[in-house]
């Protein structure tokens, strides 16, 4: 296991979108997709202050978590990774996108990115994700990249898990 955090924050790159970490510049844009327990912010302050818990958590060794940048423009269009479960070989995948930039194929993108690091360099054995079962959208993307539904769990939500040796 390579857990966070690293000497260097990992960034990944393909031809399209990069993932990075976000920087303070990057919280106005990001504050109708900030989360931090469930809790959506709705103004700068709680995004930076949801951002600090992010980082610290990341320092703390627990989770990972990149901007997602549009190479053409380097702007910011989605959040992804991981959140829980580093410490015991696992890692809970979570991703979000700016609603204009839905439906382009930066998400599938972001996710195979962000997979490919958690087992090759993270080392993890098992990689999961968490969805409203009302989320279409969200449950296509996971089954697209060869998740596959492995439990009902409370408040309307499912698990998804992605299959090894896919």
């Amino acid at each position: 296991m390579n857990l966070p955090p690293y000497s260097s924050f990992p960034n990944i790159a393909d031809v399209t979108i990069s993932l990075r970490q976000i920087i303070p510049t990057d919280i106005k844009d990001i504050i109708e997709i900030s989360y931090y327990d469930a809790v959506q912010a709705t103004t700068a302050e709680q995004a930076a202050e949801m951002q600090a818990k992010i980082n610290k958590d990341y320092s703390d060794g627990n989770s990972i978590h990149w901007g997602i940048v549009e190479n053409s423009t380097n702007k910011i269009v989605g959040t992804c990774g991981y959140y829980r479960g580093l410490d015991s070989g696992a890692g809970e995948l979570g991703c979000v996108l700016l609603p204009r930039y839905r439906g382009q194929g930066y998400m599938s993108l972001a996710m195979t990115l962000a997979i490919e690091f958690g087992i090759s360099q993270i080392g993890l054995n098992r990689i999961w994700a968490e969805t409203s079962q009302d989320n279409r959208n969200a449950i296509k993307l996971l089954e697209r990249l060869n998740f596959i539904k492995i439990a009902d769990l409370a408040d309307n939500h499912i698990e998804y898990e992605l299959k090894q040796n896919a």
